[in-house]
C-alpha cells in the first residue's frame, strides 16, 4: 500500500488517463494479431496467451473507466470522493485473470493428453516476439506513471502485463520445442505455465486491491512524516490517533493535536491551517482533519474507535 505521490493532482490524473489509453490500444493490437495467427496455427501456448490478451483488454477497458471515474470530485451522495473505483477496477482484473488461468488449464490439460503438432511455426513465432516487444514497451511507460502517481488500478493492469511477458516467452519456448523439435507435448505444457502464472498475479493483484477496501494504513514511513510535519511548529504537541488510508488516487487522514489551551479559537485555527498546508506539500491528494484537544485538558474521546485507535 503507498500514498499517492507528490505530484499535483492535476497532472497526475492526466498521467493515468493517457497510460490506460496506451493499455488499451495495445491490448487490442495483441489479441487481433494473437487471434488471428493462432486460427493458422493452432498452437495451444498461442492460444493461452490470445485469452490472457484477450482479459487484459477487458481489463484494460475496465481500469480506462475506472481511473477516470476515481479522479470525479466528491458528491452529494460520496463525500469522500470515488477513490475506490481504482481498487474495485484492480479486483475485477484479478477475477477476469483466474478465469483465464482456469480455462487455459483446461486447454493445457486436454493437449497434453492428446497432443497436436503446431502449423504455420514460424508465423507463431513471429507474433509471440512482437507480442513480448510491445508488452515490454508498455510496461517501461506504466512503470514511469506508477513512480508519479501510485495508481492502484494502473498498478494492477501492469501485473497483467508483467506476467504477459514471462508468458510470451514460455510461449515461445513450448512453440519452438514443438514446431522444431518434435515435441509436441511440450506446447500444452507451456500453455499450463502460463496458466500457473496468471493465479500468482491474480493473487497479487488481489492483496493490494484489497488493502485498499479494507482501510489499511498507510506505510510507517508516510505516517511518520505527516506526525513530522505537523510537529514542525513548536505550538503542536502530542500528535494522537492518527489515522490514514488510501482511496484511489487520493489519502484521507485525521488527527488529533495538543495546543496551548490559552490560544485564541483564531489563533488555534491559524496554527492548525497551517500544518495542513504543510502535509498538503508533500501530500498533495490528501484530505485531512485535524482535531486541537487543549494540552492537558482534553478528556477522552474519539467515537467508535477511540479505544483502539494508535
Amino acid at each position: 500500500m503507498h500514498a499517492p505521490t507528490g505530484l499535483d493532482p492535476k497532472t497526475a490524473a492526466a498521467l493515468t488517463r493517457r497510460i490506460t489509453l496506451l493499455s488499451v490500444a495495445t491490448a487490442a493490437v495483441l489479441v487481433a494479431i494473437k487471434a488471428g495467427v493462432w486460427l493458422i496455427s493452432g498452437s495451444v501456448a498461442l492460444l493461452a496467451s490470445a485469452a490472457d490478451s484477450g482479459l487484459d483488454l477487458i481489463a484494460s477497458l475496465v481500469t480506462f473507466y475506472a481511473v477516470r471515474y476515481a479522479q470525479a470530485p466528491p458528491d452529494a451522495e460520496h463525500r469522500f470522493g470515488h477513490g475506490k473505483a481504482e481498487a474495485f477496477a484492480s479486483l475485477t482484473q484479478a477475477g477476469l485473470v483466474f478465469a483465464s488461468a482456469a480455462l487455459i488449464g483446461r486447454e493445457a490439460i486436454v493437449h497434453i493428453l492428446h497432443p497436436a503438432p503446431v502449423q504455420n511455426e514460424s508465423w507463431a513465432v513471429a507474433v509471440m516476439a512482437i507480442s513480448t516487444v510491445l508488452t515490454g514497451l508498455l510496461i517501461v511507460a506504466q512503470g514511469r506513471v506508477l513512480k508519479q502517481t501510485s495508481s492502484v488500478a494502473v498498478s494492477g493492469d501492469r501485473a497483467h502485463y508483467l506476467t504477459d511477458v514471462a508468458s510470451n516467452i514460455i510461449a515461445l519456448a513450448g512453440i519452438g520445442a514443438a514446431a522444431w523439435l518434435g515435441w509436441f507435448a511440450l506446447d500444452a505444457f507451456a500453455g499450463l505455465a502460463v496458466a500457473a502464472l496468471l493465479l500468482w498475479a491474480a493473487i497479487g493483484v488481489f492483496r493490494e486491491a484489497s488493502g485498499q477496501l479494507l482501510d489499511a494504513e498507510l506505510p510507517e514511513v508516510d505516517r511518520a512524516r505527516v506526525v513530522a510535519l505537523v510537529a514542525e511548529d513548536a505550538r503542536l504537541t502530542d500528535v494522537h490517533q492518527l489515522r490514514t488510508r488510501a482511496s484511489g488516487p487520493y489519502v484521507h487522514m485525521q488527527m488529533h493535536v495538543d495546543l496551548d489551551p490559552d490560544l485564541t479559537l483564531e489563533d488555534a485555527h491559524r496554527v492548525i491551517v497551517e500544518a495542513e498546508k504543510r502535509i498538503l506539500e508533500h501530500f498533495p491528494h490528501a484530505d485531512i482533519l485535524i482535531h486541537a484537544d487543549p494540552r492537558g485538558r482534553a478528556e477522552p474521546h474519539g467515537g467508535a474507535f477511540a479505544e483502539h485507535a494508535q
